[in-house]
């Protein structure tokens, strides 16, 4: 499908401020409604939201109205679940000097870094993001002060510290090692009872398949999934003889694809019947020559919403020469081979999600999840209610048990970068600010969200 036959529906024009009240009916009408299950967009739609509780969806014409019910037209635009952003780090806002940060910004996590970031999303139209890998209790405080509505953020599920064999020097605040598997299962259970979200591994090639085990079993026992990195083959190996849920990246270094034994394994868990989920964070790779060449795309102010003045010019400064990065480095070897792994992911029967390492440099929380679905569609052949898929029903199912009865709606905030494309509001110069993070082929229209854990939000497009 060419982008100029799919850009005219996806092209997002917002609400501005008119569902400011938190109890009443009220009924979005006219417009299209993409509900995330991939099937047809159903026009002319009606969607009718009560307490903040979507309790029926229809047609014009077909589903009645109750009387006295606030009506909001949507008209002329497109409607659908609020974005998934599923491998996010909230610490990290992009910088390209890890251990400077680590020790520069550390007393900041809390208070500046995490809520920034979390905000970013919110107005780049995320609105829940699965942090994998932080410090555990700036991550919690955060996640509750935005479920309690005292921040503004995307809704936080996270893993807190990494589960790694040995964290790496002057990491141990967020990477946590294990010395053998009941260390392991006590690792695990602190973090359960501290009431994390999943639990993340890393480096599992360097533990003992007991230990492995040992984390895979504690965390399903108290209901946790496990997420886990495929940067090398044993990873992948390891982690699905242990019966990992979820893994994360495009890996393999610069082997052009992946392994036979291990798309063998891949392919004989997902026929088990046994879901499998992957989330490839592929643009984070494929989009770094973007920015090599086009340096102007870091005067974007988006990435720098919350942020302090000095800590954006240390960010900035670090990102002045990115063809010295050592963390790009290898990318021009591995480029040529993503497309093939991709397409290995995609026809294996696991369920890629979208996600992007948002925080790792040039990676930026505000733009990130619309590239990774741009490069999707773009570059990679999915079909767009197939990508919109893999950012809204298949994260919240990765999650739950799916229940309409967990529809809630999302109300509009009248910010002005959240409210894209509004032209009896914003002046052009406001419009052109709020749009200039998101790539072309996607406009995103965000706002804000509810306190409790919804499955899903609803952008208005």
């Amino acid at each position: 499908m060419k982008i100029k036959q799919w850009t005219a529906w996806l092209l997002f024009f917002g609400l501005i401020g008119q569902l400011q009240a938190q109890t009443g009916v009220k009924a979005m009408v006219g417009g299209t409604l993409i509900d995330g299950f991939g099937g047809k967009p159903l026009h002319n739609s009606v969607i009718l939201i009560e307490n903040d509780k979507i309790t029926a969806v229809g047609q014009v014409g077909q589903l009645d109205i109750p009387a006295g019910a606030e009506i909001i037209s949507t008209e002329g635009m497109s409607v659908l679940p609020g974005l998934w952003e599923m491998h996010s780090h909230l610490m990290l806002v992009g910088h390209s000097d890890y251990a400077h940060w680590d020790t520069a910004y550390i007393e900041q996590f809390r208070d500046v870094v995490m809520p920034a970031a979390a905000k970013q999303l919110l107005h780049a139209g995320v609105t829940s993001t699965r942090d994998l890998g932080g410090p555990l209790e700036e991550l919690l405080y955060v996640r509750e002060q935005i479920n309690e509505g005292k921040l503004e953020g995307a809704t936080i599920y996270t893993s807190g510290p990494f589960i790694q064999k040995k964290p790496y020097p002057g990491t141990e605040k967020f990477r946590w090692g294990v010395e053998n598997p009941d260390d392991a299962r006590a690792k695990v259970r602190k973090l359960a009872l501290a009431g994390v979200d999943c639990i993340k591994l890393i480096d599992q090639d360097q533990m003992s398949m007991e230990e492995i085990k040992a984390i895979v079993e504690e965390a399903h026992a108290h209901n946790l999934k496990v997420v886990a990195h495929s940067h090398r083959p044993e990873e992948i190996r390891r982690g699905l003889i242990a019966g990992v849920d979820c893994f994360e990246h495009t890996g393999q270094a610069t082997a052009p694809e992946y392994a036979a034994d291990v798309m063998e394994m891949i392919k004989e868990r997902t026929a088990s019947g046994k879901t499998l989920f992957w989330t490839p964070t592929i643009s984070v790779l494929w989009n770094y020559t973007y920015f090599r060449d086009n340096p102007e795309a870091f005067d974007d102010p988006s990435w720098m919403e919350g942020l302090p003045e000095n800590m954006v010019k240390d960010i900035r400064t670090s990102l002045n020469d990115p063809q010295t990065l050592p963390y790009y480095m290898m990318v021009p070897a591995r480029k040529p081979t993503l497309r093939r792994k991709f397409e290995q992911l995609a026809t294996s029967g696991a369920i890629l999600m979208t996600g992007t390492d948002a925080g790792v440099p040039m990676t930026f929380h505000s733009s990130s999840t619309w590239r990774e679905l741009d490069l999707w569609v773009r570059e990679l052949g999915i079909a767009p209610l197939d990508a919109i898929k893999s950012a809204t029903y298949w994260p919240a199912r990765s999650r739950t048990t799916f229940s309409k009865s967990s529809w809630y709606a999302t109300p509009i905030s009248t910010h002005p970068r959240r409210a894209c494309g509004s032209s009896a509001t914003l002046s052009p110069s406001a419009r052109k600010t709020c749009r200039s993070s998101i790539p072309s082929v996607f406009r995103a229209t965000t706002f804000k969200r509810r306190a409790r854990t919804p499955l899903w939000n609803w952008l208005t497009l």
